[in-house]
């Protein structure tokens, strides 16, 4: 810490992703890629992005990046104005955070949930309140309506379905339940893994102005590397993000993401055949683990989520460390005992499962 740090520095406790180690022939099952490479049409578009020399590097992309607006926007049966766009779904969060979620009332999210929520709280100086996830570890939609503070309805609700780190869905009409129930605030679906088993949110944008609903292409579209998520909304909504973008990066998004982005999202066979795996190789592992003893939640997600009645989590880590196989494991009350387990390749799978049959006989 040092005398030039600002107040704000000093009491930030900022987010810890996963590890990303190198380790020779590691098996890596601990921040929830996917398996499989993306669309082959994604690296056509970005040679031919680049041309023959690479000249349009140096120019800006377009700002607004119409082209990936109008692409999400046919792909959801949208209008572009519902749609904005940023580097990566946490980028696009943050700004909701800021433009949306930050009132006098505090917000609203699940005690066990995606570990950036509290420090974008941190960072913006939002207010919040965790609400406890119910003891099947899944979100009651009756804990996020009618809830007050001082009087007055809660400053917004964000959560993501399914829930990370547990892979617990949420119907619809539940979300539409915690919509309903809070017609004043803003409640953000983050939707980063929907595509592995859930259905989207985004049909409901038309009926609920107060409704935002947050992607990633990092996920379903193995697009990690590429940096693209985007959000789904009242154009309300949409105006508020694009006015906090414009007050901190009017160019988001480089030249060569816009493009690999489009193409991914418009090769749709592509993105069927690499979740249908995914969900296959994810049944067939929580039914492996189930068989060697572990309690194992339902997933909708690329992952697992699962813990040993007779061997202690972090234990487990490392000894699949030591076997050049890493997963994530939580230091945090109610789940220090569960494994977040990626789903990898069918022979990824395998060898962890035979690793794990050995570490637990």
């Amino acid at each position: 810490m040092s005398r030039f740090w600002s107040q704000v520095a000093r009491d930030l406790t900022p987010y810890v992703p996963g590890e990303q180690p190198k380790i020779a022939k590691l098996i890596k099952l601990n921040t929830n890629e996917n398996p499989y490479p993306p669309s082959p049409k994604v690296l056509a578009a970005i040679q031919a992005e680049l041309g023959d020399d690479a000249a349009r590097l140096r120019l800006y992309p377009d700002p607004n990046a119409d082209l990936l607006k109008a692409a999400v926007a046919k792909r959801h049966g949208v209008t572009p104005q519902q749609v904005f766009v940023g580097n990566g779904s946490d980028e696009v969060l943050g700004h909701a955070f800021m433009a949306l979620l930050k009132h006098e009332a505090p917000i609203l999210f699940p005690d066990i949930t995606y570990s950036f929520y509290p420090v974008y709280c941190g960072l913006y100086g939002v207010d919040f309140i965790r609400v406890p996830l119910a003891d099947d570890f899944t979100i009651n939609p009756d804990d996020y309506c009618g809830q007050t503070w001082n009087g007055e309805q809660c400053g917004g609700i964000i959560f993501p379905n399914p829930n990370a780190p547990t892979g617990c869905l949420l119907a619809l009409d539940a979300i539409e339940r915690i919509l309903q129930g809070n017609p004043d605030s803003v409640v953000v679906v983050d939707e980063a893994y929907v595509d592995f088993g859930g259905a989207t949110a985004i049909p409901l944008v038309d009926r609920y102005d107060n409704l935002l609903v947050v992607h990633t292409l990092s996920k379903s579209r193995s697009l990690a590397g590429l940096r693209v998520g985007f959000a789904v909304g009242h154009p309300a909504l949409i105006e508020a993000l694009e006015r906090v973008k414009n007050s901190f990066n009017s160019y988001p998004l480089d030249r060569l993401a816009i493009a690999g982005a489009v193409a991914a999202i418009e090769d749709e066979a592509h993105f069927v055949e690499c979740c249908s795996k995914v969900i296959t190789s994810r049944e067939q592992l929580s039914t492996d683990l189930a068989g060697l003893g572990f309690e194992v939640l339902p997933s909708a997600a690329n992952f697992i989520f699962g813990r040993h009645p007779r061997h202690d989590a972090g234990e487990l880590a490392k000894a699949l460390r030591d076997r050049s196989i890493i997963v994530r494991h939580f230091k945090q009350p109610r789940i220090d005992q569960f494994l977040r387990i990626t789903v990898g390749t069918d022979g990824e799978c395998q060898a962890l499962v035979d690793a794990l049959r050995e570490i637990t006989a």
